[in-house]
């Protein structure tokens, strides 16, 4: 009825734990592994094949530590490297997109029968078309405009949240999309959230905000139970974090997001 093993989640560096930190209050007797494979950050700038290998990699870590579920909890990976990844296991693996996909068309749905969407991400992800697919598979009637935004990503990873130069950079980088008149703006970064307040305050109260957070916990919600076996309800939670480099600075940036962290849980690992 019940499985203690921990649920394995990864990005290819500190964006994912905007992600683990919705997992771990939504479900707090749960246990989980973070690997950030901060020795190859970002996975934007890479091509298709690249990241299929490093998402393999990087899931097989996880998987020989036992993990009973796999969250890939990076927008590019799950672009470009989920199919490898179900073809590759047999575990059980969630991305963020579909979610965030799903989020977006409920927004849209309440609001009027069609929308138009924005999507910002990398590189690679807005070139993958993988938003606009899956939301035109929930609606065709929703219009999506993308946008890179790389220079996000750097920003979030130092922690310039409260940067002088953070505003006019944001602001620069979304111009392409004050125009569109847009309904809803998908985060499709899990980064991106660290600079949710000022996209907020950049794009103006009537845009509804979509992270990759809220909706993959919603995701896991639904497969909790099913596809994934639930873990004793009386479990006490644990936690530990690996990365492929500079763990003294993960280990700050993982503080600001999830309470009670303490650095020795932070371990370096060989892919």
């Amino acid at each position: 009825m019940y499985d203690a093993r921990p649920i394995g989640i990864f990005d290819s560096g500190v964006g994912g734990l905007t992600v683990l930190d919705a997992l771990v209050r939504r479900f707090p007797n749960e246990s989980f592994i973070y690997l950030g494979d901060t020795a190859r950050v970002p996975y934007g700038t890479k091509s298709a094949r690249t990241v299929e290998r490093y998402v393999i990699q990087v899931a097989d870590c996880l998987l020989h530590r036992g993990v009973k579920g796999l969250v890939v909890a990076c927008n590019t990976a799950s672009a470009l490297g989920l199919s490898a990844l179900h073809a590759h296991c047999q575990t059980p693996v969630l991305g963020v997109i579909e979610p965030g996909c799903r989020a977006a068309a409920t927004l849209i749905t309440k609001r009027a029968d069609s929308g138009r969407v924005g999507v910002i991400g990398t590189r690679s992800t807005v070139a993958s078309g993988a938003y606009p697919y899956h939301l035109a598979l929930l609606n065709p009637r929703i219009h999506v405009v993308s946008l890179a935004c790389p220079l996000f990503v750097p920003l979030a990873e130092e922690g310039w949240v409260d940067h002088p130069a953070v505003r006019m950079i944001v602001e620069e980088t979304l111009a392409p999309l004050m125009d569109q008149r847009l309904d809803a703006l998908i985060l499709g970064c899990t980064h991106y959230p660290v600079l949710k307040s000022v996209i907020a305050e950049v794009m103006g109260p009537e845009i509804a905000l979509v992270d990759s957070s809220s909706a993959m916990a919603e995701e896991l919600g639904r497969y909790l139970g099913g596809v994934i076996v639930p873990a004793p309800p009386d479990q006490e939670q644990q936690l530990e974090f690996l990365v492929t480099d500079v763990a003294d600075r993960f280990k700050e940036m993982a503080a600001r997001f999830i309470e009670g962290v303490a650095g020795e849980w932070v371990k370096m690992v060989d892919l």
